[in-house]
């Protein structure tokens, strides 16, 4: 155990982090609204509507607080929304 929180340490000193369990819980809802979006988009020829899913697939990867992550999500959600048929 005392190995773990020394490497957790390390880990936080060269600014890594580990994601909250709602940081993991959005991406993956996210990241499946995205995938549906694209494959509907893409079926449909659709072009808004698969670019949209494939940012609601990729922007996780590039946001690093939990609450940014929810916003844009919910964000690029309204632009499907709004582009639906």
């Amino acid at each position: 155990m005392d190995n773990l929180q020394q490497n957790m340490q390390l880990m936080q000193s060269m600014g890594l982090t580990l994601p909250t369990p709602a940081y993991i819980f959005g991406a993956v809802v996210f990241g499946f609204i995205g995938l549906y979006a694209w494959y509907r988009g893409k079926k449909m020829t659709l072009p808004v509507f698969k670019w949209l899913g494939m940012a609601l697939m990729v922007y996780p990867i590039f946001v690093s607080e939990t609450w940014m992550m929810y916003a844009v999500g919910v964000a690029l959600c309204v632009g499907l929304y709004m582009y639906r048929e």
